[in-house]
């Protein structure tokens, strides 16, 4: 099986991981030896409720014994989609009623730009340096990492950038601006979270000139942080939201969320100004319907604030410098980017699963399912400690 993923299936990556993978379930993914890993990453932040939660699992059965894809996003009313869009409605401010569905988080990201420079009549998008918010063309327009954009250029024009954090440079944000795009915790910049008054005071610029205010919630989305949504925690309610990710407990989609105002700008002028053929699916939407449920009737998200406390109780150790981040979106912080690969490759032959974040070398990801045990933390962390000591001697 390793040849012919190695032989067949495009890589992105020299050295991958190459676990192979027979079942998961719950905080656990199980190899071809039936080995049990404890997951960590819980697929980079994607699956919230664990694996195969029966919830989920239960509702895309029901829902493929119905049907499954029948038309192009928008034109056939299928109960999944616009049900879901009604109770993502339910917990979202009022503003925030409107979703577009879409098949992954960048998706959702080139849907929100193509929506602020239609409502606007601007072209200028500001983004923050070291921002991910995905691969594609416009995505990665807005990542300020040169190296990783240069072999794909030319990309999309007039992206300007601010620093993350900087207050003075709230002042480049004009009326030329059609949207400001943030990470409202930035995730591969290393899980750095605003600090006070940031995002308040960067939307207030934005009204000011009459830009938009664009948020990524992709990865703290769906109460990751201990919040439905992690703007919920910095009192600024964004003019349209991106989400994506753990929305549907491992399953791929994505969706931008807008006032009815500013979603109606791509209902004409053109007609089908951006369209979808798999965004809404139905069983996917009810994937999504059923995390959210399950999230909206347990104690999930109050629980990821007291796992963040027990987390950052159990991690300390000399070469630890830091546990950034908030809720179980968290960032382990090393001396060097060579410690931190040694940890998360021991850690993997001790069956428990770490990743990296994409530009902080120093940081290995903590970011496992919102259903994770405190036990099963206890015994991540007892792991993580042993290998650190090791490096002590």
């Amino acid at each position: 099986m390793k040849d012919d993923f190695l032989k067949y299936q495009a890589q992105t990556s020299p050295h991958p991981l190459a676990l192979e993978i027979s079942h998961a379930k719950g905080s656990f993914i199980y190899d071809s030896e039936n080995n049990a890993h404890l997951d960590f990453v819980a697929g980079v932040s994607a699956c919230t409720l664990g694996h195969c939660h029966p919830t989920v699992v239960d509702a895309i059965q029901k829902q493929i014994a119905k049907y499954m894809h029948v038309m192009v996003y928008g034109e056939y009313i299928q109960e999944p989609a616009v049900k879901y869009a009604k109770e993502l409605a339910s917990i979202l401010p009022k503003t925030l009623n409107s979703t577009y569905l879409v098949n992954s988080g960048t998706e959702a990201v080139e849907g929100a730009l193509k929506l602020a420079r239609k409502f606007t009549g601007r072209s200028q998008i500001i983004a923050a340096k070291n921002a991910y918010h995905g691969n594609t063309m416009g995505s990665l327009s807005l990542m300020g990492l040169e190296e990783r954009k240069a072999p794909f250029r030319p990309l999309i024009p007039d992206i300007d950038y601010i620093s993350f954090n900087s207050f003075p440079d709230i002042t480049k944000i004009t009326t030329k601006t059609a949207a400001v795009i943030l990470e409202t915790i930035q995730g591969g910049a290393g899980f750095i979270v605003p600090i006070k008054e940031y995002l308040r005071k960067v939307k207030e610029r934005c009204i000011e000139v009459g830009a938009l205010l664009i948020l990524d919630e992709i990865q703290p989305g769906f109460g990751r942080t201990g919040k439905w949504f992690s703007f919920e925690h910095y009192n600024c309610t964004p003019d349209i939201l991106v989400i994506g990710k753990g929305m549907a407990s491992g399953m791929p989609v994505g969706a931008f969320v807008a006032s009815k105002k500013i979603m109606d700008a791509l209902k004409d002028k053109p007609k089908l100004g951006h369209i979808t053929t798999f965004g809404g699916n139905p069983v996917i939407a009810a994937a999504s319907l059923a995390t959210l449920s399950e999230l909206k009737k347990t104690n999930l998200i109050q629980q990821a604030v007291e796992k963040e406390i027990l987390l950052k109780k159990l991690l300390i150790h000399p070469l630890i410098k830091e546990v950034r981040g908030k809720g179980l979106m968290l960032a382990i912080l090393v001396e060097n980017e060579e410690l931190a690969t040694k940890i998360i490759i021991e850690a993997a032959k001790q069956k428990l699963i770490l990743f990296w974040l994409l530009f902080e070398p120093k940081a290995i990801r903590i970011s496992p399912p919102l259903t994770i045990s405190t036990t099963e933390i206890e015994l991540g962390c007892a792991i993580i400690l042993s290998i650190l000591d090791t490096h002590l001697q």
